[in-house]
C-alpha cells in the first residue's frame, strides 16, 4: 500500500543524505521525495512516498525517529490529508492536433505555459491519479517530456506538523 510520509528535520548539511541512507540501507523503495525549508529557515519539511505494508511503514517511522536531524515524523496516508504534485509535460501540437491538446489541456485544469510551432508545454497540479489520468488520455507518441516533482501532503483541517 502506498504510504506519504511527512518529516520535519533540521535544515543542516546531510540531513537528507541520511534520510535516503536509512531508506537505501534498509532496502526500501522511494518512490518519490520533496524537501524544502518551512516557514521556520531551520526546518526543512521532507515528504517521502512509499509502498509497503503497515508493519514496514510502523519500521520506517522508528527509523527515521531515531535519526538526529528528525523532529517529527507524520504517516499522513493514516488521517485526511491533501496531496498535490506538479507536472511540466511537452506535447506535440502541430496541424489539427493544437485544438486537441488545447482542449485535453483545459478538461484536466492545466495550463498550457509555453507555445511552439510544434509543441505545447502544459502545467497540471493534483494528485497522482489526476496526472496518471492526463498522460493515460493522450496518445503515447504525443508525449515529448515529462517532469513531474513528486507527491506533497499536508493534514486536513486544524493538525499541523510543527515542533
Amino acid at each position: 500500500m502506498k504510504h506519504i510520509i511527512s518529516v520535519l528535520l533540521e535544515n543542516e548539511p546531510g540531513a537528507l543524505s541520511r534520510v535516503v541512507g536509512l531508506f537505501s540501507a534498509r532496502g526500501y523503495n522511494i518512490e518519490s521525495l520533496t524537501v524544502a525549508p518551512t516557514e521556520d529557515r531551520s526546518l526543512s519539511r521532507m515528504t517521502v512516498v512509499t509502498s509497503g505494508s503497515d508493519d514496514v511503514i510502523e519500521q520506517i517511522t522508528k527509523h527515521l525517529n531515531r535519526l538526529i536531524d528528525v523532529v517529527k515524523v507524520t504517516d499522513l496516508t493514516e488521517i485526511s490529508f491533501i496531496e498535490r504534485e506538479l507536472m511540466l509535460i511537452k506535447v506535440r501540437a502541430a496541424g489539427k492536433d493544437r485544438d486537441e491538446m488545447m482542449r485535453m489541456a483545459d478538461i484536466f485544469r492545466g495550463r498550457i505555459i509555453d507555445v511552439t510551432d510544434k509543441t505545447y508545454t502544459v502545467e497540471l497540479t493534483g494528485d497522482s491519479s489526476k496526472l496518471d489520468g492526463f498522460i493515460a488520455a493522450l496518445d503515447e507518441t504525443a508525449i515529448l517530456e515529462t517532469v513531474r516533482t513528486g507527491s506533497c501532503g499536508i493534514a486536513r483541517g486544524e493538525r499541523v506538523l510543527k515542533i
